[in-house]
């Protein structure tokens, strides 16, 4: 399975006031492993960026006067993402620009080249309702140094994401019962010891004539049958 991590900076907040994308950064996964094959590019945006967002990525217009236009890098874009399910923080924010971006060209919106979105934003509200599910609070989370970050980058909230959305999706990666090896209080680690026969042990008939009298005790009680019929054995 073929994944894209990716992220995007911008002039501003909105792209139908004329806000255009500045930088995309892509993390290419591929059966959960990286695999380096990344797409990184500045764009010019033929525009200023808003104070508060030049505070957030120090893209200054100057840095971006010679660098290509989204046109220029489009169809390396859609060459890069054709087929692949995209993982992205908040998507509707970065796929909200990436569709008037190529709207703006008269080119299908950039959700039909991919098989699909992943909005770890939502997943992470899911799994850790009440909490603070920025990009930096998961890191913090699940133990992804971002000590490096000091602005934000495209690229670089790219590859912090990959590491987050691989720790949010580990689950049991084998069906083995096996318990997993432990270790000595000397370090030493230990055998893995396969568990034993599991053994089920089924009540006797006292036990189920008696469980049925219980029943029979709530039946009375509801004046009906005790919705426990319904997982009960019959005796």
């Amino acid at each position: 399975m073929r994944q894209i991590v990716l992220d995007t900076e911008t002039t501003g907040l909105n792209p139908r006031t004329g806000d255009r994308v500045i930088e995309i950064g892509c993390v290419e996964l591929v059966n959960r492993t990286l695999t380096g094959n990344n797409f990184h590019e500045y764009i010019n945006p033929e525009r200023e960026s808003d104070e508060a967002a030049l505070a957030v990525h120090g893209l200054t217009t100057e840095f971006l006067s010679d660098k290509p236009k989204f046109h220029e890098i489009a169809e390396k874009l859609r060459a890069y993402i054709s087929g692949a399910e995209v993982i992205i923080h908040n998507a509707p924010f970065d796929l909200g620009f990436l569709n008037a971006e190529f709207q703006r060209l008269g080119l299908p919106s950039f959700t039909s080249h991919c098989s699909g979105v992943i909005d770890t934003l939502v997943n992470a509200k899911e799994m850790h309702p009440g909490k603070r599910n920025s990009l930096d609070a998961l890191c913090d989370r699940y133990g992804v140094s971002n000590a490096h970050r000091k602005l934000h980058g495209a690229l670089l909230d790219s590859e912090l994401l990959a590491d987050v959305y691989l720790a949010m999706t580990r689950g049991q990666n084998s069906l083995s019962m096996d318990h997993e090896a432990e270790s000595t209080s000397d370090g030493i680690e230990l055998d893995a010891v396969p568990l034993g026969e599991i053994i089920v042990v089924a009540a006797s008939a006292d036990e189920l004539a008696f469980h049925d009298e219980v029943l029979a005790g709530l039946d009375k009680g509801v004046k009906g049958e005790c919705v426990w019929r319904n997982y009960s054995p019959k005796v």
